[in-house]
């Protein structure tokens, strides 16, 4: 399955890992016996620029989906973060809801239910341009990827009047629930979630290790940091799940569909937000999620896909590169006046090539002080391919200059000529945070 050259961050999205080709002796995250029994046994095809109906095994278009769509309220819609092609699939689906004349609200993974305010002014207030809202909603605390991947589906929610709802939870709540359980949380914390998070479901486990053998981490995880991370993710499926469900019972009698973009990993063969929504909704829930037709590695097509693996396909091409620079170097939430310490550098990225290491302390960008991740994420976002911002870094007493030269094809982790390497620290890297997306985030879900 594809991955592509540029790796991102595992801790911002494990998203990246779910169409990614298996290693020898991994299982293949497309081809699963998982998920809904009455599908899990047969494959389904994937057709570019057709949707499959996996249950049926029917290729249709856009509007036959919508018509398809008829009577489900709660859709969740994939994506692969830092991926175009999985944003016009979003972006079309919800056109065609909108044409049938469905009353559509959209759910977002970005932004945590206490982001509101921001996100219905978006809406209702033709006075909030964009750049304020960015800086508003500190969209680049929130999750970081670059504006332009969703640019267009806030203007169309913006045009259509399409309400907005953030369904996230804070990072430090899910954080807390890896390294020590419900019992660990604040009563406020606890208040954010739902009576019940099932952690039970052994199928999900397996799709869940198969991520991590993806990124050849599995082995560097104990158990019980699996277990955590486990925990984690269920954590950010139960928390989105009830939110989304908060909405649709917020909207009453109205018919709405709640259409949530939200990491492939927590839709993949229905384990994940639908699993947990399914314990206390009764109503119709559906899954929509694109898969590349080619395989970046071998060039081979993709041809099917398990039918569980979500109730639609939508063939797309395949990206090779991420349309913006990504530096593939992920860092640890900040306490107080904590220094920006990198926490995760992803294999065969500009970050890696450049030097960075785990446990650096980031101090300044092209001369300008980087006290904290939404400063360094709206940085990067103003750069281009083919950039080559000067990182000032502290590696214990010492302070070194990193270059990173932000070049496409990226795939072996080689310093570049211009800016060689210091050398690593040999102390394996911390057991990386929870995810914000499994399977999220810049690449593919």
């Amino acid at each position: 399955m594809p991955q592509p050259p540029v790796r991102v961050p595992l801790p911002f999205a494990l998203a990246t890992l779910l169409l990614a080709p298996a290693p020898g002796g991994a299982e293949s995250l497309l081809d699963l016996p998982i998920g809904d029994p009455g599908r899990r046994d047969r494959m389904a095809p994937v057709v570019l620029d057709g949707v499959t109906d996996s249950a049926r095994g029917e290729v249709v278009t856009p509007a036959e989906l919508a018509a398809r769509l008829d009577g489900v309220r709660l859709l969740l819609v994939g994506e692969s973060h830092t991926e175009m092609e999985f944003h016009r699939v979003q972006l079309r689906v919800l056109e065609e809801l909108v044409r049938r004349g469905r009353k559509v609200r959209i759910g977002l993974e970005m932004y945590p239910v206490a982001g509101q305010d921001w996100l219905d002014r978006w809406i209702g207030d033709e006075g909030v341009d964009e750049q304020a809202f960015l800086a508003g909603s500190r969209w680049y605390h929130h999750w970081g990827y670059h504006w332009d991947y969703y640019r267009a589906i806030f203007l169309f929610a913006r045009r259509q009047g399409v309400p907005i709802h953030g369904l996230n939870v804070p990072r430090a709540l899910v954080q807390t629930m890896r390294r020590e359980g419900r019992s660990g949380l604040a009563p406020e914390q606890r208040a954010l979630l739902p009576e019940r998070i099932d952690t039970d479901s052994d199928e999900h486990r397996r799709l869940f290790r198969a991520f991590f053998s993806g990124e050849g981490m599995h082995g560097a995880l104990s158990d019980e940091q699996f277990e955590g991370m486990f925990r984690a993710q269920c954590t950010w499926d139960a928390a989105m799940a009830h939110n989304a469900l908060q909405v649709l019972a917020g909207a009453g009698g109205d018919g709405s569909i709640l259409v949530v973009l939200v990491g492939s990993g927590h839709v993949a063969y229905g384990l994940g937000v639908q699993r947990q929504a399914a314990l206390s909704f009764a109503g119709r829930i559906a899954s929509v999620l694109p898969i590349p037709v080619e395989d970046a590695d071998s060039g081979e097509p993709v041809r099917e896909a398990r039918a569980s693996y979500a109730d639609f396909f939508w063939g797309v091409p395949l990206e090779r590169e991420p349309l913006h620079p990504v530096l593939g170097v992920s860092t640890a939430e900040q306490q107080g006046d904590e220094p920006l310490r990198v926490l995760f550098v992803s294999k065969g990225s500009p970050g890696e090539a450049a030097g960075f290491a785990p446990g650096d302390e980031i101090l300044s960008m092209d001369g300008a002080p980087v006290p904290d991740k939404e400063t360094l994420a709206r940085r990067i976002s103003e750069l281009r391919w083919g950039d080559a911002p000067r990182f000032r870094v502290r590696r214990g007493e010492e302070e070194r200059e990193l270059v990173a030269y932000l070049r496409r094809s990226v795939r072996e982790a080689e310093p570049c000529p211009e800016a060689p390497r210091p050398p690593v620290a040999s102390e394996p890297p911390a057991a990386p945070e929870a995810p914000q997306s499994m399977p999220p985030h810049g690449g593919r879900p």
